[in-house]
């Protein structure tokens, strides 16, 4: 119940409906781009997971290649080390106040999968 009610809180006050739009809108446009589709794929989790992220977690996916390796450098130098800083600014600025601190946690949580999507996979928390 816990879980529920932090995403909900969330949702209306930790920015999780804003990051899920702009990750959506940065898969869409991976998407279009057919090249990036494996991009658009790795944002649309990021996505789902920055919307709801209290009670999920990140673990590596069994049986990834070298090729998911080889993309996620490509992701870190184009767009995962600004996410994962905004991550970092966004959970610091959110743990200056007591209230904040749970939506900081949550933020920090995102940083290594903003920074590392690919061979990733959200699953529910033990």
């Amino acid at each position: 119940m816990i879980r529920f009610v932090l995403n909900v809180l969330w949702l209306i006050f930790g920015g999780g409906l804003v990051l899920a739009i702009g990750y959506g809108i940065a898969a869409l446009i991976c998407f279009v781009l057919v090249v990036t589709i494996p991009f658009g794929v790795a944002s649309l989790r990021l996505a789902s997971y920055s919307l709801w992220p209290f009670g999920r977690t990140l673990v590596p996916k069994p049986g990834v290649g070298v090729a998911s390796g080889v993309a996620n450098v490509i992701w870190v130098v184009l767009a995962g080390w600004w996410l994962a800083l905004s991550h970092i600014v966004a959970g610091v600025s959110l743990c200056l106040t007591i209230i904040g601190i749970p939506f900081g946690v949550a933020n920090f949580k995102l940083v290594p999968a903003a920074i590392w999507p690919l061979g990733q996979e959200v699953v529910p928390a033990p």
